[in-house]
């Protein structure tokens, strides 16, 4: 197979993560994790815009609210807030806190986030200050309008990666600290998880090896699509056989995330990192091509 992978203009994320694309306005929101920004890549313009949050150290994800097309749903601390932008201007408000979880973990943030198909959010949490994988303090949640918030997992390291196929009724779920993608028996009504299986393993003979799942998105046909972090490559997988069905590889490291995305839900969008003083072009947000899959479209956080 021959795929292209192309860098976006003045994408560059120093912690590049959630990549969530909007049909509605043909625009990829991702987030500048560690710097508190948030950014858009407008399809038609090829132009990216980027915004800091006012007062926020961090911004882990970030989703469109349903109904609402300035307000977004963003991960900032412990906090699941609302944030106004415009999409343009270069600065932007916290306008309310939905909740916060884990007030007594001070050394705990929030980590990847998505709705699932029926606008749910899906959210996880991490330690971001000494070594997570020996304190696994981290945990899964589940939160929908009108709720509260539920508990779906714990003893997490790293919260990250999330998908769902509505057609073979399947969560799929990575923690990085597992070196795993996990697969689960998905109830849509009630947003249920269970029968938690692993379906793909990333473990390596030596622990230095060990290559990192980081984000993940989920195309059509029901393939995964698994970022690396320190792997420089995404790797596709049949959740049913396990098997590896294609190495996509990237110029950099430290792959984050990925997104389908564009008119035709048919390229993969793919966020990266330059943590640890990684050399250019660690950082940039790049467009896969000619992948012959399309994926689908992010959903919107119900309120």
């Amino acid at each position: 197979m021959s795929y292209k992978v192309e860098p976006l203009p003045d994408s560059y994320a120093g912690l590049g993560e959630g990549p969530h694309w909007d049909v509605a306005r043909q625009s990829l929101y991702f987030v500048d994790l560690e710097a508190g920004c948030l950014l858009r890549y407008d399809y038609k313009q090829n132009k990216t815009y980027r915004t800091q949050i006012e007062g926020e150290t961090f911004a882990t994800f970030v989703l469109p609210v349903e109904g609402n097309d300035q307000e977004f749903a963003v991960g900032c601390g412990r906090r699941v807030v609302i944030v106004n932008w415009d999409g343009v201007s270069p600065v932007a408000k916290v306008v309310r806190t939905l909740f916060e979880v884990q007030s007594d973990f001070k050394e705990n943030r929030l980590n990847d986030a998505k709705a699932d198909p029926k606008g749910r959010l899906f959210f996880g949490t991490m330690r971001y200050v000494g070594d997570e994988f020996t304190h696994r303090h981290g945990e899964l949640y589940r939160w929908e309008a009108g709720g509260n918030v539920t508990v779906v997992k714990s003893d997490v390291g790293i919260s990250n990666g999330l998908a769902w196929d509505e057609k073979a009724n399947k969560f799929y779920y990575i923690d990085t600290t597992d070196y795993e993608v996990k697969s689960y028996d998905y109830d849509f009504n009630t947003g249920v998880a269970s029968n938690p299986k692993v379906i793909y393993n990333l473990r390596k003979d030596s622990p230095k090896t060990h290559i990192l799942p980081d984000g993940m998105t989920i195309d059509t046909e029901g393939n995964l699509y698994v970022a690396t972090f320190n792997g420089s490559t995404i790797y596709k997988v049949n959740p049913n056989t396990g098997e590896c069905l294609l190495e996509i590889k990237l110029p950099t490291k430290q792959i984050t995330s990925v997104a389908f995305g564009g008119p035709n839900l048919d390229i993969l969008y793919v966020t990266t990192a330059s943590k640890f003083d990684q050399p250019a072009p660690a950082g940039t947000t790049y467009k896969v091509t000619g992948l012959n899959a399309k994926g689908y479209p992010g959903v919107n956080l119900k309120l």
